[in-house]
């Protein structure tokens, strides 16, 4: 029986990682983990902070709960990571190569992310292949490759059981977005829902790989549950579901909701960093060596995002009208 600590847990993967573990494997067996506290009141059966830069914390609490497999989730994401390059560094380099030394000394396996910003304007745009160059222009993307490399030390030289993927941009109705290049794919739902219009970050052409959160879990699981035998690649594997531009996903929302129009108000350092990546990736290693196939294309993701978002923005208004009567 596996017994996972979740670290950045109350993240956007994590919020959703951690009770799609917990279905699989049992309450008791998941650890959530972060720097901050859950929301009061909430039903978090097993919880620990954890900050990843501490490696003494990672090990206590790796032995504390008999830990044998760590999803390394905390980092901060594209946008934020330019903004603050230094603490980027520190969190995101500094966080994978701690868990991977408790990993080392203890003998856990690691699940760790990588992305599509791991690629860089060298790399070819479309289908991009599994082994390519990766010349990144930010400093998200220099942490993930280093992270990608010092994985792949990690199994080589210390036998280190370390694996992940290549996300798309992420799109979900239970977190909100999290200061990343492809949030505009989350946010345009929210206020399609809310005000009938969005301003969009990015040009209407901006072409990138997305993916449904479902599926984004599905991939979490599946390569780490795939036997050794099959894997060639072992770490960030390419996976990806659909693909469209801005002005794609304002006509599949405006199919369910007439009315919504998008304009633009291009931000420069996103669209940079959106411009560096590849316009498509080619999953086919994931495909063939761990049966990789997601359920969601852009229709059926649309549908089910609003339908599971309208009603929780309606219970978040009622609160905080509630909250508005009660403080009078």
């Amino acid at each position: 029986m596996k017994k996972i600590l979740v670290t950045g847990a109350l993240g956007q993967i994590g919020s959703e990682l951690v009770p799609a573990l917990r279905e699989r494997y049992g309450d008791d067996n998941v650890v959530s983990s972060d720097v901050r506290m859950p929301a009061r009141g909430s039903d978090e059966p097993l919880f620990e902070y954890v900050d990843c830069t501490n490696l003494q914390q990672i090990a206590d609490t790796v032995a504390r709960h008999e830990v044998d497999t760590i999803y390394h989730l905390a980092a901060l994401l594209s946008a934020v990571a330019e903004e603050r390059p230094r603490m980027a560094w520190e969190i995101n380099m500094g966080g994978v190569y701690k868990v991977l030394e408790v990993a080392r000394q203890t003998g856990c396996a690691v699940f760790t992310p990588s992305s599509i910003g791991a690629f860089g304007p060298g790399t070819p745009k479309e289908r991009t292949p599994q082994t390519t160059v990766q010349r990144p222009t930010t400093m998200y993307g220099v942490t993930k490759v280093a992270g990608e490399l010092l994985c792949d030390y990690y199994h080589e030289r210390f036998g280190v059981d370390a694996r992940g993927v290549r996300f798309p941009g992420i799109i979900s109705y239970v977190a909100p977005p999290g200061g990343g290049t492809t949030d505009y794919a989350v946010e345009i739902y929210y206020e399609a829902l809310k005000n009938g219009r969005y301003t969009c970050f990015l040009r209407p052409d901006s072409r990138l790989d997305m993916m449904y959160m479902p599926d984004a879990l599905h991939a979490a699981i599946g390569v780490m549950e795939v036997s050794e035998e099959r894997l060639r690649h072992r770490n960030a594997f390419n996976v990806t579901a659909m693909n469209f531009t801005p002005v794609e996903l304002a006509a599949e929302i405006r199919r369910h909701i007439p009315g919504f129009t998008i304009d633009y108000q291009v931000d420069p350092i996103r669209q940079a960093i959106a411009d560096s990546w590849p316009d498509s990736l080619d999953d086919s290693a994931a495909r063939d060596e761990w049966d990789w196939n997601p359920e969601f294309d852009l229709a059926s993701m649309t549908a089910d995002m609003l339908e599971k978002l309208a009603p929780r923005l309606a219970r978040d208004e009622t609160t905080r009208d509630e909250t508005t009567d009660t403080d009078g």
